[in-house]
């Protein structure tokens, strides 16, 4: 290869970057018309997207200067958009984690993303959309030294035919493995599911089927409670994809949509037993406003009201 050859290909790289930068406005003031950067969104992604990471780990993930986000993480703090606490195991180190005013900033942030890209794919063939995040995929393998994955290897999308099935004879079948409940609590999932399909509302009602590999994995349902309230049931997740943070991304497309339609509160009923759902939910900013002890289902149980203010 000549120096002539050399140069031109820098010169291609070049013009690749100032074109993609410029087609995703990542110059733009104000990212995707919000009021953060580019690198505080990054930012923002990281921190909704891991468990309690620390400085140092989102430093390493995004290659940015230990000071540089020093500032960045100051600001959200002052914002009350994190909450700091010191590591169990290690006094020195912070864990950091969006407040509920850091994920309701973050999630129409991630909604106006994701239309951005779709609205991208939309205007390709099928063809050409396999082509394009093929060539990406290179991309990133190439520049990265080994074979890119994807961030997140899962997908959510809406409801299709046949989901509501899985979603009543998974439920029937996990929860008698891993808490015993006998075959009512299945009845009442098929209800659940029955009532939201005879009376599905799109413009206020959704539901949420998460895909790894092909393969349903997890599902949520916001569906109207009335007119400023949405409810949050059947979130559910497969054992063998936890520890990916569908639950938590699962439970975060409810806040966002709730907030986007409308409703001013998201409530939800659980159990006392179901812990990493609980752990979940308070993740997420919802408060424990009330229990009740009954019998449902073969057990002696706590049933629990928790609420999201939006």
């Amino acid at each position: 290869m000549t120096a002539l050859d050399f140069d031109r290909r820098v010169e291609a790289v070049r013009s690749f970057n100032r074109f993609y930068t410029r087609h995703v406005g990542a110059l733009a003031r104000g990212y995707l018309d919000s009021p953060f950067s580019l690198t505080e969104a990054r930012v923002l992604y990281e921190l909704a997207h891991r468990e309690q990471p620390t400085a140092s780990e989102i430093a390493r993930e995004l290659g940015l200067d230990a000071g540089y986000l020093s500032r960045i993480l100051r600001d959200f703090k002052r914002r009350g958009l994190i909450d700091r606490k010191r590591s169990p195991g290690d006094g020195r180190r912070s864990l950091l984690s969006l407040t509920p005013k850091g994920r309701s900033a973050f999630a129409p942030l991630d909604a106006r993303a994701r239309e951005q890209v779709g609205a991208i794919l939309n205007t390709l063939s099928e063809t050409d959309q396999t082509r394009l995040v093929e060539a990406m995929r290179t991309v990133a393998a190439l520049l990265g030294g080994a074979p890119a994955e994807p961030r997140t290897p899962y997908i959510l999308r809406p409801h299709g035919p046949g989901d509501m099935g899985w979603v009543v004879h998974r439920h029937g079948v996990l929860y008698a493995q891993e808490y015993g409940w006998d075959e009512r609590f299945e009845a009442l999932v098929a209800e659940i599911v029955a009532k939201f399909i005879q009376n599905f509302d799109p413009k206020r009602e959704r539901c949420w089927i998460a895909e790894r590999n092909g393969e349903v994995v997890g599902s949520v349902f916001l569906v109207r409670h009335s007119d400023t309230v949405g409810q949050l049931r059947l979130l559910l997740v497969e054992p063998r994809a936890r520890g990916l943070g569908i639950g938590s991304r699962l439970v975060s497309e409810c806040v966002r949509f709730a907030g986007q339609v409308g409703y001013r509160k998201i409530v939800l009923w659980t159990n006392s037993v179901l812990h990493a759902a609980r752990h979940i939910y308070e993740k997420a900013g919802f408060r424990l406003v009330h229990q009740e002890p009954h019998h449902s289902f073969g057990h002696d149980l706590v049933g629990e009201t928790w609420e999201l203010a939006l």
